[in-house]
């Protein structure tokens, strides 16, 4: 079986590539989250493609969390760094929850998109639903995909521990996806990022589709609108 870029990536060399992730913007995103879902009662939150889990720590400040990742790697960091929501290994296609598990599931910082075809994504918001109570949340925070089309930078380096990391990016031939490749110099080592490009109307039509009633959508972590300059596009619905 063919091995997904996202198996290879999130690993050992990803971690020493970005030791540290943005701990206020991490902050931002979950107020922004409290403020929206005010009048939702949360008591269960699932931070789904929790990485090294910077969003759990802050979530289960305010709400018993779990947090679903497919890396090993990211979720032993995690415990290592003290995380403590109740970490889990685990594919989102198939989410090893029961029905109706949580009050609310996010998904931030762009962990969606990764697969080839867009069943598997529509699988992956399917899943969210099943596992979402009545009246409960869904937020997907993804790149915003028309400020990335116009303002793609093809090439930038950077040292990072004494190694030179080069990445390219392009927008693939059919202009489904953006593919950002990362060579080590000097190592033979590169990786490859795949994302496919959900406009805001294709994750807000997902959401429906699901069994979501797309309640808020905004542009930053702050709650500023969602524009074509916004850097971010979020998404909250509410489980129908």
């Amino acid at each position: 079986m063919k091995t997904e870029w996202f198996e290879r990536w999130f690993g050992e060399e990803y971690i020493a590539l970005y030791p540290h992730r943005n701990a206020a913007e991490a902050e931002s995103v979950v107020a922004l989250i409290d403020r929206t879902m005010g009048n939702t009662r949360i008591s269960r939150v699932l931070d789904l493609a929790c990485g090294a889990g910077r969003h759990s720590k802050v979530l289960c400040r305010r709400w018993w969390t779990a947090g679903l990742d497919l890396s090993e790697v990211l979720l032993k960091l995690a415990h290592r760094e003290g995380v403590e929501a109740a970490l889990v290994r685990g594919d989102m296609r198939i989410l090893p929850f029961r029905d109706a598990a949580f009050d609310l599931v996010v998904n931030l910082f762009t962990s969606f998109g990764y697969f080839a075809d867009d069943e598997s994504h529509l699988d992956v918001v399917r899943e969210v639903s099943r596992v979402t109570g009545e009246g409960g949340g869904f937020v997907l925070d993804f790149l915003n995909t028309t400020r990335l089309r116009n303002a793609l930078v093809p090439y930038d380096e950077r040292e990072i521990g004494g190694q030179i990391v080069e990445q390219r990016r392009e927008i693939s031939d059919d202009g489904r996806f953006v593919i950002k490749r990362i060579c080590l110099r000097g190592t033979g080592k590169e990786f490859t990022e795949r994302v496919r490009l959900f406009e805001p109307g294709d994750l807000s039509a997902m959401m429906t589709a699901a069994g979501f009633k797309v309640i808020a959508s905004y542009g930053t972590y702050e709650g500023a609108p969602l524009g074509p300059d916004s850097p971010r596009a979020i998404i909250f619905g509410e489980k129908q």
